[in-house]
């Protein structure tokens, strides 16, 4: 009989790492810490055990939660915040940066030897005409993805001859069920009894189901080929933004309706009003090649686009 793999999750409290937890508790590979300032709201019997690090920046102490871990999933982070940019740069380095070089340091000291870290594809960009590839040069474009970027070329730096291997996942959107953020934000819209002026939309985008997603990471964390690998990851269709809001709205029965105006008016209607970079986010085309992922693990995604939004309602 193969011996379980001790785990750490950070950000185990969050959207993803709620669906990774439940993931790895309910196989039999593995026995799973937690670490952070919230414990995932899980019954008793689950064999979850649980550290109160704080707050996450350079100073953090890991190294109770670390003991016997053989691999750590890095999914904690600052995403979101609503200060001015100096602020704004400061925090998202101490807690992206610092913090993840600080459990690196402390996870190698400890001797993990797997430690697989939540990017972003912010990393090579915003938008695109072609899809972002492994081996683009990185073109972040806002300092949430600044912070990842500068996070991966310190870990790779700080492990070039650890005996600790680096494993970097870059998601699109990731939706799931009460998904924060854009996805959120797409199921509010269809909800609405209105017609959108949304049919001219004619983008493409790639997204990824948080199952498809974790599915993804348990496999990097069974293969030691991931090991040294930075991979992108999507679901299998790439769609424009007016057919993901008519998904949603078949899967979620809501239905939605939809009339054409063009994409530019939309645009400079959306800037006149101050929200040109949220209409970037959703409506610009974004399209990821996941075909190196797939050739080095030979993984394709377990659901597909259609699948997973069924699954969300």
């Amino acid at each position: 009989m193969t011996a379980r793999k001790k785990v750490l999750i950070t950000g185990a409290t969050g959207f993803i790492g709620r669906y990774l937890v439940e993931a790895l508790l309910a196989g039999n590979d593995f026995d799973v810490v937690v670490a952070g300032r919230r414990c995932p709201e899980l019954p008793s019997e689950s064999g979850l055990e649980f550290f109160d690090v704080g707050e996450i920046n350079g100073g953090s102490d890991w190294r109770e939660s670390l003991h016997g871990v053989q691999a750590v999933i890095h999914l904690a982070g600052l995403a979101h915040l609503n200060k001015r940019a100096s602020s704004a740069a400061q925090q998202f380095h101490q807690v992206n940066v610092q913090g993840t070089l600080n459990l690196a340091n402390q996870a190698e000291g400890a001797g993990v030897t797997h430690f697989l870290f939540m990017s972003s594809i912010g990393v090579n960009g915003n938008s695109n005409h072609q899809p972002f590839t492994v081996s683009d040069t990185p073109a972040p474009k806002e300092l949430y993805a600044e912070s990842k970027m500068h996070a991966e070329q310190q870990l790779k730096s700080q492990l070039v001859d650890s005996s600790m291997a680096l494993t970097i996942v870059r998601p699109p959107l990731v939706y799931g069920p009460n998904a924060p953020g854009n996805f959120g934000l797409l199921c509010s819209i269809v909800k609405k009894p209105l017609p959108l002026p949304l049919a001219g939309i004619q983008n493409r985008r790639s997204f990824v189901s948080v199952w498809n997603l974790v599915d993804l990471l348990i496999r990097c964390l069974k293969d030691d080929a991931s090991k040294g690998k930075t991979f992108l990851v999507r679901d299998g269709q790439d769609v424009s933004t007016s057919d993901f809001l008519r998904l949603i709205g078949d899967a979620s029965g809501y239905g939605v309706r939809l009339f054409r105006v063009s994409h530019s008016f939309l645009k400079l209607a959306a800037a006149c009003l101050g929200k040109k970079a949220s209409y970037d986010r959703l409506f610009d085309s974004l399209l990821v090649d996941d075909s190196y992922t797939r050739e080095v693990l030979g993984w394709t995604p377990p659901l597909t686009l259609e699948e997973s939004l069924r699954k969300c309602f």
